[in-house]
Parts: structure tokens; sequence; C-alpha cells
């Protein structure tokens, strides 16, 4: 079962410090994609090949992501997302993905297509538009009084 949320690794990993998405990061970020086979969810810690996705135009570990992360004054929210991406020649089946740090193998989002994704010339994830209403990871400041 595919279930689309943050993994749980990532949230830890942030408040540790140990993510960066800024430009100048030493991490490489990719999005693996798997079958309705696989078991990803929030409990996923790290990128595994069991069940990702075998085909035309795929490489096991998946595609290179560009982050973006800004800062709107005035929603006082950051927000990250990343470039849509896409396999051309493609010829394969995927239900969802995992958005994951390459450089250390740790999980960061699960994403669920909702069906079986069946491609046979190219395939592309579109991921939500750059702002803070829409971006795949939004944190708003507020301070509990």
């Amino acid at each position: 079962m595919i279930v689309q949320t943050a993994c749980t690794v990532f949230e830890y990993n942030m408040l540790q410090g140990a993510e960066n998405f800024s430009p100048t990061s030493p991490y490489v970020y990719k999005l693996a994609l798997y079958n309705a086979n696989a078991n990803l969810g929030n409990t996923t810690t790290a990128y595994t090949t069991v069940n990702e996705v075998t085909g035309t135009g795929y490489t096991a570990g998946g595609i290179v992501l560009t982050p973006t992360i800004a800062y709107d004054n005035k929603s006082n929210t950051s927000y990250l997302t990343f470039n849509n991406v896409t396999w051309s020649p493609a010829s394969f089946t995927c239900r969802g993905g995992l958005v994951y740090n390459s450089t250390t193998g740790a999980a960061i989002f699960v994403l669920n297509f909702g069906s079986d994704k069946i491609c046979t010339s190219s395939f592309t994830v579109t991921f939500p538009t750059s702002n803070s209403s829409n971006a795949v990871l939004r944190i708003s400041s507020s301070i509990a009084t």
C-alpha cells in the first residue's frame, strides 16, 4: 500500500538540521517510482529497490530533482517544491513515488498517484506550484500562547 505523506524520518531530520534544500546544499534529492505492490508511508525511512519500477527509460534510483525554497513575508510561510520531471522514452507502470535524499538515502515524501499510471512513450510528474498556498511543503510560523 502506498500512502501519500511526509515521512517521519524526514520531520526528525529537519529538526536535527540534517536536510538542506538550498541551492548550495551538499545533498542530491531524487524521485524513485514504485508499482502498486510497494509498501510506502510515513514509517518509510529510506530509499528501497523493493517493488521499484522497471522498464524502458527508467533507471533504478529514479531521477534527480531540483528543489525550490522560498519565504512569503505576507503569509509568514516558508515553502518547498521541486521541478517537474519527465522520463522519456518511458514504458512502465507505476502507482507512486518516493522523494528521498540520495546522498544519505533518507526518505522525504511518499507520493500516491491514485491509480496505476501506464506510460508507453513518456511519463511526467508535476509538482505543485511554488508558492505559499500550493507548494509540496509549507511551514507557517506561529507561537503558541
